[in-house]
């Protein structure tokens, strides 16, 4: 299995890392003060490891980072957005366990 980290991106890299992303990505928003932000990464990272080179995975500091945060509309964190080919399709608030995000990934692989 090969190590598979959440990467950290800004308003500046979202475009090019999420929006211009082929296949799916999970964007994860975030902030260092957020309990369950904390206790959602390991299942984060774990999930990360456990489908690398199926999806990419992604953590946004919504405090560091407004202009996204505004953009899809964050009034609480954690949120975890799915995007398809650059596409937002689903969105989750509050943490998710590895199982919850390995079963949002296993449908979106199959539309």
């Amino acid at each position: 299995m090969s190590e598979n980290k959440p990467i950290e991106i800004t308003d500046y890299d979202f475009e090019q890392q999420v929006l211009q992303a082929e296949g799916v990505a999970i964007v994860d928003f975030w902030a260092p003060w957020c309990g369950p932000c904390h206790t959602m990464a390991p299942a984060l990272e774990a999930f990360a490891t456990e489908n690398a080179g199926k999806v990419k995975v992604f953590k946004i500091d919504s405090d560091d980072n407004p202009k996204m945060a505004d953009k899809y509309g964050i009034k609480s964190i954690p949120t975890v957005i799915f995007f398809k080919d650059g596409e937002p399709v689903e969105t989750h608030v509050g943490a998710m366990t590895q199982a919850a995000l390995q079963t949002k990934l296993d449908d979106l692989l199959k539309s």
